[in-house]
């Protein structure tokens, strides 16, 4: 029976009242993501074409490291001594894999918008950029296993899946203004996002509610993801100062 655990799926519980009012408080950041100008002129197909690069290039180790981040969080878990921790280690191990291949497609979008691999695999994001990544990075080496999940996987991937539901429409204005190559392979990236993404902060949320048993490690989950969303805002406002021409 004990070899069958790693197959279960995480089941997904009503939320208890505190951790109602922990999504609920985070709500009004993950808008500001979700709604920000970057993602509202892509899916409007009105984003310039340097501050789509700008979006795409310093992005990217963002993604490119994201299977690694959740992989320091993995090294954190201890099945049977703390509760949650064998149903985050399956969750965890189930989906790095995932996560890899997305970076690949990534750069397909990338490269569809001109951008090449070279550029990618080189960049070196301006601060206000790579804030996000040194934070997650800290999160996963030094933070407990709750702030990494809450930081990585909750608040990172709750905004990616919801702004991406939008920008997915967006792109048909790129191909055609000419401006992109856009097809099955530059669109992977943003279509696996914009469906596989919509379980994964509900799933985060529920890891938290396992892991987090008291007041203590709820608010160092809340603190990183809350943190996690204000670096990505950050971020988005560096990239729409970018030069339109």
């Amino acid at each position: 029976m004990r070899a069958a655990n790693y197959k279960k799926a995480l089941e997904l519980t009503e939320h208890t009242p505190w951790a109602q009012q922990f999504w609920d408080d985070l709500v009004p950041l993950k808008n500001k993501v979700v709604n920000h100008p970057v993602f509202a002129e892509m899916a409007s197909g009105q984003l310039s074409l340097p501050r789509f690069r700008c979006a795409l290039l310093n992005f990217y180790p963002l993604v490119e490291n994201f299977p690694k981040y959740m992989g320091l969080n993995l090294a954190k878990t201890l099945p049977g001594r703390f509760p949650g921790h064998e149903q985050a280690k399956n969750w965890l191990i189930g989906n790095i894999k995932i996560e890899q291949r997305h970076a690949y497609w990534y750069q397909d979008w990338a490269m569809g918008f001109g951008l090449t691999l070279e550029d990618l695999e080189f960049v070196e994001p301006p601060a206000a950029m790579d804030a996000v990544n040194n934070f997650l990075w800290t999160m996963g080496r030094q933070g407990t296993l709750e702030e990494g999940v809450a930081a990585t996987n909750l608040a990172i991937e709750w905004a990616t899946g919801e702004w991406s539901q939008s920008v997915v429409k967006g792109m048909k204005a790129y191909q055609e203004d000419g401006i992109a190559t856009i097809n099955r392979h530059s669109m992977a990236w943003l279509r696996a996002h914009a469906s596989y993404d919509d379980d994964h902060p509900h799933e985060a949320m529920e890891l938290i509610k396992l892991i987090c048993v008291d007041q203590p490690s709820r608010d160092r989950a809340f603190k990183a993801a809350q943190r996690g969303l204000e670096y990505y805002i950050q971020a988005l406002d560096y990239c729409y100062q970018t030069p339109e021409a």
